[in-house]
């Protein structure tokens, strides 16, 4: 459930202007610093008192903590879109238990505690992963941000809708020339006109059995394990995907038994990943983290 507050003209919940919101959560089991700046989202941005913005699809939200509560804004008033994105109706607590072996993923998912895996769109966070090859996380999103400015449609908060892949898939490579994306400008219109033509079908996907849906993604040029397994966690709510890059191969070879097989963790293998990935990356003091 969420509520509504008012905050009184000197009320601390006051930001940007807004004096109404809608509690969301708790802070602790939502860490908004945590969620958005470990590696699985790009249209988040923090704004002025703590305050971040950003979009999903084609909706805006202004998001804050407040004493022990997270406080939403949202464009459009749709709170169950949000609930739904932030994943919080899911006890991530149920899975604590698996994460007690070996020391080292005890440590990651304490300090993890507070990120939620959003529920993104799958287009959007296909696109995305496809953009994150071999890319660093300000230049991933500023070419995002670039890409739905151009391409998409304004949709309140300074902020624009993510292209549609019908949008998408009737460009050329020199249409996107302005994002300065390289080689990837191929493998975005390669996956846009895959899922128009109907070969990559996202609702037949989320239905599959897991690795069959993992081998039917990685059949559209330019998607190899990395990007099919972000997009199956983090696109299509596959928690037991394990993403490895090259911080993840680093953290598994120098902190884990050989040959750990991280589908013993089963339905939570995803969120291991990525307490895993962002204690790893924090720990060695890298914020402008390449992706690969």
């Amino acid at each position: 459930m969420c509520f509504r507050i008012s905050t009184g003209s000197e009320g601390k919940a006051m930001r940007n202007s807004e004096k109404t919101g809608y509690v969301l959560g708790s802070a602790e089991e939502l860490n908004l610093q945590k969620t958005f700046e470990c590696g699985q989202c790009f249209r988040w941005s923090l704004g002025e008192n703590g305050v971040y913005f950003g979009a999903a699809g084609d909706k805006c939200l202004k998001i804050w903590q407040e004493g022990g509560q997270i406080i939403c804004n949202a464009e459009n008033g749709d709170i169950s879109f949000w609930r739904n994105y932030f994943d919080i109706d899911t006890d991530y607590d149920d899975s604590l238990h698996c994460f007690s072996e070996p020391q080292y993923l005890k440590t990651c998912a304490d300090f993890g505690k507070g990120i939620r895996i959003l529920r993104q769109e799958p287009w959007e966070a296909l696109c995305s992963f496809i953009i994150s090859q071999c890319n660093n996380i300000p230049r991933i999103k500023k070419i995002i941000s670039t890409m739905c400015s151009v391409f998409g449609e304004e949709i309140g908060c300074g902020l624009y809708s993510f292209p549609r892949p019908e949008k998408l898939a009737a460009l050329s490579e020199g249409d996107l020339a302005p994002l300065r994306c390289g080689y990837r400008a191929a493998y975005i219109l390669n996956a846009a006109r895959a899922v128009c033509e109907g070969s990559l079908n996202f609702e037949e996907l989320s239905t599959m059995p897991s690795e069959e849906a993992f081998a039917e993604v990685k059949k559209i040029h330019g998607i190899g394990d990395k990007v099919a397994n972000c997009f199956m966690l983090y696109g299509l709510h596959r928690m037991d995907r394990f993403p490895i890059d090259v911080w993840m191969k680093r953290a598994l070879e120098r902190h884990f038994p050989k040959n750990y097989d991280p589908s013993v963790l089963g339905p939570y293998a995803g969120l291991a990943q990525q307490y895993i990935f962002y204690y790893a990356r924090t720990s060695e003091g890298r914020n402008n983290f390449e992706c690969s």
